[in-house]
């Protein structure tokens, strides 16, 4: 009995086009909890739509264990206990991600360039950097980014190609002042930009109480609009007024 019910058969979708990648985490999953899988290859589309048809089924792949359907793999960490992701959850990570390599990168920079990770320089690379990688978030689909960005931006709202700009203006902001150069002009773009988002986030949530994704690290965020948002705006301000003083 024991031995049963740890045979499991696993109907997936391996093609010379197609490999299905929740077939193979469904194939290591039941390995990992000490399944023998037979794993049964649909090998053609038509192979594919007769075993959903029989099944009554709309996805593959598809899990069996003593005889009774699981379903798939969603279905399979359920069946197990596992959590099972939320595609439209709130999720940091994008956030936490991007901070935290824009940090490893500052404190890398400033090691190599200044022999010690732990400079006043690091500080102010560590908030270029950043401004570089939300921007290339952004710039990954400017126009989702721009469709969100109206949702709150005060400018944007005015004057709607600012959404299109903003991304652009970021990046060359931050490169710039990674760089150190043309302080003149990163300096107030900064200002400028950061400025505006600061009081257009502080508006949106704070005053207005509206609950807003936010678009900070691109038009798909599930981020809420709030702090995250508020810092890299304050964040850019800071930045801005400490290199026109320093400048």
């Amino acid at each position: 009995m024991a031995a049963h019910a740890k045979t499991a058969t696993l109907y997936r979708m391996v093609m010379d086009k197609h490999l299905c990648p929740y077939g193979l985490k469904a194939l290591h999953l039941l390995k990992r909890k000490g399944y023998r899988v037979d794993d049964q290859w649909l090998t053609s589309r038509a192979q594919t739509d007769a075993f959903k048809a029989e099944h009554d089924v709309t996805t593959t792949p598809q899990t069996f264990i003593g005889g009774q359907r699981i379903g798939g793999y969603d279905d399979l960490r359920r069946h197990f206990g596992l959590p099972v992701r939320d595609p439209d959850a709130t999720s940091y990570r994008p956030v936490v991600a991007v901070f935290a390599i824009a940090a490893a990168l500052a404190l890398a920079v400033s090691h190599a360039a200044l022999g010690t990770p732990f400079t006043v320089r690091a500080a102010e690379w560590f908030i270029s950097i950043s401004m570089c990688l939300l921007a290339m978030l952004k710039l990954q689909d400017v126009d989702q980014f721009a469709t969100m960005f109206l949702g709150y931006d005060l400018l944007a709202q005015r004057w709607v190609p600012y959404g299109r700009i903003y991304p652009y203006a970021e990046g060359i902001a931050g490169v710039l002042m990674t760089a150190g150069a043309l302080t003149w002009f990163s300096a107030p773009l900064a200002l400028f930009i950061g400025s505006i988002g600061g009081v257009s986030v502080f508006k949106a949530v704070y005053l207005d109480r509206r609950e807003l994704k936010c678009a900070c690290v691109g038009g798909s965020s599930k981020v809420p609009l709030g702090f995250v948002s508020l810092t890299e705006n304050v964040m850019m301000v800071a930045m801005a007024i400490w290199m026109l003083l320093g400048h």
